[in-house]
């Protein structure tokens, strides 16, 4: 299967430093794939031999003059970047030139416009951020939404369910994966009307629905999609990231507070490698957009190479696996049963 990315190679806090690196890395052990580079011309010309690209079967240039800026308004940048390297990195989804885009761009820039230019899969009323979070089993979780909606409705959080399982079940093969509704409390009393109301309707759903969870839940290996709206999903994912630093931090101050405990971290080090490892976020890079009629994934904006070239990984498992074609057919399905009941 020939696959063709889409890169907004100037998104992002690196930019090209980050994504062009990126790009040589993932093309030398996914030989079946061919990156597009969207981005300054003269620019990328510049740097690509730096990195072992060369332009030809596998790498492609897509000259885009103009660049979302990392602040930028979501509704300026759709409405007065239309040459941006996001913007026509999406126009090659939307035009079957490529099959996926990846951005470490602006969120929320990137969100809007993919939006206006993929349009949402039929049913779906708006597209939901999702992505994987490790669990202490071994494995991980998947949490949706991350702060593409703030505000939602039992509707909404019905839909991301929906999406959270088809995503889970192509992309993990796992055939009937554990969906969860993130709550204050596991009992069926707790939580506002909306969580309730959600939950009414999930408990009648398509899906193998667990019932309510709570936010230690996500990290222990007992659910396969936590669903919630996009203000908590977004706070539980930076107090997680905010986590792992800290520790990583505190590990580092105590084992170099004196002669003995840096010894102990000599004998410790094959043991704190391992652990920086399973916390390391970058392992986990790459964000998807359900609920769009095309694959778009977004990278952390600091992201290293070896994060943003994990994005690019879950892009080509996204396109292999046809994970926005499987939310259509089942949704399609979901709509049938209403008109029929």
């Amino acid at each position: 299967m020939k696959v063709k990315i889409a890169i907004d190679v100037m998104g992002g806090d690196h930019g090209p430093v980050v994504t062009l690196a990126a790009a040589a890395q993932f093309l030398k052990t996914h030989p079946n794939v061919t990156v597009l580079l969207v981005g300054d011309e003269t620019l990328l010309r510049a740097q690509m031999s730096a990195h072992g690209l060369v332009e030809g079967e596998k790498v492609e240039i897509i000259h885009a003059p103009e660049v979302v800026e990392m602040a930028e308004s979501p509704a300026v940048a759709l409405r007065t970047k239309k040459k941006s390297s996001m913007r026509i990195a999406i126009d090659c989804v939307r035009d079957g030139s490529a099959q996926a885009a990846v951005s470490a761009g602006n969120t929320g820039a990137l969100m809007a416009t993919a939006k206006f230019v993929l349009k949402t899969l039929p049913g779906i009323e708006r597209p939901a951020i999702c992505t994987a979070l490790p669990s202490r089993k071994g494995g991980h979780t998947h949490v949706l939404d991350l702060g593409a909606n703030v505000e939602c409705n039992a509707d909404h959080l019905f839909q991301f369910a929906v999406m959270g399982s088809v995503l889970v079940e192509a992309y993990d093969d796992n055939p009937a994966p554990r969906v969860g509704l993130l709550n204050v409390g596991a009992e069926s009393i707790k939580g506002n009307d909306t969580v309730k109301a959600a939950s009414a309707l999930l408990e009648n759903g398509p899906i193998n629905y667990i019932g309510f969870v709570e936010g230690d839940d996500i990290y222990k290996g007992d659910v396969d999609v936590v669903v919630c709206d996009g203000f908590v999903g977004n706070v539980a994912l930076k107090t997680s990231e905010g986590l792992a630093k800290m520790i990583t931090q505190f590990l580092r101050e105590e084992f170099g507070r004196s002669l003995m405990s840096k010894l102990a971290a000599a004998f410790a080090m094959p043991v704190l490698k391992r652990l920086k490892n399973r916390l390391d976020p970058g392992r986990y890079n790459g964000a998807s957009f359900l609920g769009l009629q095309g694959i778009v994934i977004k990278s952390h904006g600091g992201a290293d190479v070896a994060a943003f070239s994990s994005a690019l990984g879950v892009a080509l498992r996204e396109i292999e696996k046809d994970v926005p074609r499987r939310i259509d057919q089942r949704l399609g399905q979901l709509l049938n049963e209403k008109e029929t009941a």
